[in-house]
């Protein structure tokens, strides 16, 4: 039979119950921890995307041309110096788009809806070549840094894989955030006339 006496200090000690219950916690703290530090990166990255744009768009707007380097390259150097080196600058994307004005940015290229009348465009429909491309886009936008007086938004683009492989797993593929930052800029008047986006049918067509 049983001797119940035996285990009555064990049933009414709460030694180590403490660490039971952290146990249970701690999960949830380190998960929390982790959220928190990659949040912060994310934003402290984002930061830095978003000074060197800014320095970026400054450079372009002047078209300034450094000796023995393209425009673009001179850009792209501007981002990766703000960024501290924490960007693989392989893995980076800026995109440069001419509008010809602010209001036209992500607007599509004019056209006569008429055949038919349906809220969209159709193949066969007239339409303002805005870029110049011979096609109708649903973004008026040309590729580039543009001419003086030209309207360019600079994008850019980058996958930061997140520090704690925990968080990694509630993001995309690869366990990587896709952050982006974006500024429209005009560019000066860097001795030569303004080049105005207008497309065949001449200024007014576009609504800027």
């Amino acid at each position: 039979m049983t001797d119940h006496r035996f285990w009555r200090p064990f049933l009414r000690s709460e030694d180590g119950s403490s660490l039971v219950e952290f146990a249970f916690v701690a999960p949830i703290i380190f998960l929390a921890i982790a959220g928190i530090i990659d949040l912060m990166m994310v934003l402290f990255v984002t930061s830095l995307m978003e000074g060197g744009l800014q320095s970026a768009s400054r450079l372009g707007r002047t078209g300034f041309q450094p000796a023995g380097i393209t425009r673009e390259d001179a850009i792209l150097q501007e981002v990766n110096d703000a960024t501290v080196g924490l960007l693989d600058t392989n893995e980076l994307t800026i995109t440069t788009s001419v509008y010809p004005c602010f209001d036209a940015i992500g607007q599509p290229e004019p056209y006569v809806d008429d055949n038919p009348a349906n809220g969209s465009y159709d193949p066969g429909e007239a339409f303002t070549d805005v870029n110049g491309n011979l096609l109708w886009d649903s973004d008026m936008a040309a590729s580039g840094l543009g001419g003086p007086g030209s309207i360019v938004l600079y994008e850019v683009f980058y996958d930061w894989a997140a520090l704690t492989p925990i968080m990694g797993q509630f993001f995309g593929p690869g366990g990587k955030i896709p952050l982006s930052v974006s500024l429209a800029v005009r560019n000066e008047p860097f001795g030569t006339p303004a080049v105005l986006l207008t497309g065949p049918a001449g200024p007014g067509t576009t609504g800027c």
